[in-house]
């Protein structure tokens, strides 16, 4: 900070406790953009340093912090990774728990950025408050979705927010089935209510974007990917993600400081639910398939800004998949979940709301973490969601300034990146010759 008779200067190079900031330039010139950058702004976290010393039985609890939105997500992929190192295997009720925990958080997440980040843009709103105004009931039934996927973390995570619960091998504590009566009739109603927001959201207006991508998800045969899977796309690539690093790599760019991620060197992928849902549609229940017909979404989908439809499907399909679990789980008599260290290096890779996310830990004999390593969806999706910004202003250049600009922004929340917890974070500069 400067101060002197005139004039007071403050200057705050890193600010804590906000989800990134971005902005897009892009230069057009006859018809055609000559340049383009999505500059995105993110302190540095540390994390991976952070993991590094620590005891392996630490991780859930360490990587739980790095999202307040999906923490479930870090925890998983951070177990699972480490049970392949210890060579353990998670026995049935345990494996089920941990995809109802998975259910509970696509629930929550997918509630909070349908209604109150994307629909927005869709009606024309600056914000869900505004939105509120005009559509009360419809922002009172998010918050219900949402309460009831915060419920089930509560219950098996211990609390909604970075859930303490998870353990390497298990959970520290066991729910039993009666605790799981209020939620079960809970998500029963808001199963209801997102079938009925999934037919509601169908007759929005979505702009007619496509592109033919590289849709990158888990697949597994017997469920819809939360947990388990390996690793497709729609273009012909299968991995497990032990071979992961082998494919995947990740480049900082000089006017970004998030890393964007390339498959094979030159390849751009696309992860979340909209590669999840064209990759495993037959996976999905039959209510969900059906609900799916219904609204007239099919696979293969190309265009991003359904994705808005695609998440209600994941919502209406993870509270009737939380039922199911619920239904069918028992009180464990004798538990067998500890898991003794072994030195190794293990990989793992799970679908958080957002998409893809890829752990890998080396740890000693000991247990003790050498070195971490973790890519979020956000980085695999950083170029596509860069080239779909490009392409956009194309197909939209006469729009003004204005209305481009809240194209641009709409766009990005396709992707439901972590930079866009904040409404409206992106600031376009367009420079048109």
């Amino acid at each position: 900070m400067k101060n002197n008779e005139k004039t007071r200067e403050i200057k705050l190079d890193y600010l804590a406790r906000v989800e990134g900031e971005g902005s897009f330039y892009v230069k057009i010139k006859d018809h055609e953009v000559i340049e383009s950058k999505l500059k995105i702004f993110e302190p540095p976290r540390f994390f991976e340093g952070f993991l590094q010393g620590r005891s392996y039985s630490e991780v859930p609890d360490i990587t739980a912090r790095i999202c307040g939105i999906c923490p479930v997500a870090y925890q998983m992929s951070s177990v699972h990774a480490m049970e392949k190192i210890c060579g353990y295997k998670a026995v049935g009720f345990i494996d089920k728990l941990r995809r109802l925990l998975y259910c509970g958080e696509w629930i929550e997440s997918h509630a909070l950025h349908t209604f109150m980040l994307h629909v927005p843009d869709f009606l024309g709103y600056p914000d869900a408050i505004a939105m509120a105004k005009d559509h009360k009931d419809w922002v009172e039934k998010a918050l219900y979705l949402k309460k009831a996927g915060n419920d089930i973390v509560n219950i098996l995570g211990g609390r909604e927010i970075h859930p303490i619960n998870v353990k390497v091998g298990g959970f520290y504590r066991y729910p039993y089935p009666a605790e799981f009566k209020e939620v079960k009739e809970r998500l029963q109603k808001a199963q209801e209510i997102a079938h009925s927001a999934a037919q509601w959201m169908a007759t929005l207006e979505f702009p007619g974007f496509e592109f033919d991508y590289e849709f990158i998800a888990l697949h597994n045969e017997g469920e819809y990917p939360m947990n388990h899977g390996h690793i497709v796309s729609n273009k012909g690539l299968s991995l497990e993600a032990e071979t992961y690093e082998d494919h995947f790599s990740e480049e900082q760019q000089p006017y970004s400081t998030t890393l964007h991620t390339w498959l094979d060197g030159e390849r751009t992928v696309f992860t979340g639910p909209l590669a999840r849902f064209n990759i495993n549609f037959e996976q999905l229940s039959e209510t969900a398939k059906s609900l799916a017909r219904e609204i007239g979404l099919y696979p293969v989908c190309k265009n991003p800004f359904k994705s808005l439809l695609v998440r209600m499907i994941e919502i209406f399909y993870a509270c009737e998949e939380a039922v199911r679990i619920m239904d069918q789980y028992v009180f464990p008599g004798e538990i067998d979940d500890h898991v003794k260290p072994k030195a190794g290096v293990g990989r793992a890779a799970t679908e958080a709301p957002r998409g893809i996310l890829f752990h890998r830990y080396e740890i000693n004999e000991r247990g003790i973490i050498q070195n971490a390593r973790i890519v979020a969806p956000t980085s695999h999706n950083q170029r596509i969601i860069e080239d779909d910004l490009r392409r956009l202003v194309i197909q939209f250049e006469d729009l003004n300034d204005e209305l481009l600009t809240e194209r641009c922004e709409q766009a990005v929340r396709n992707y439901d990146p972590c930079i866009s917890c904040s409404t409206h974070f992106l600031k376009v500069n367009i420079e048109r010759e």
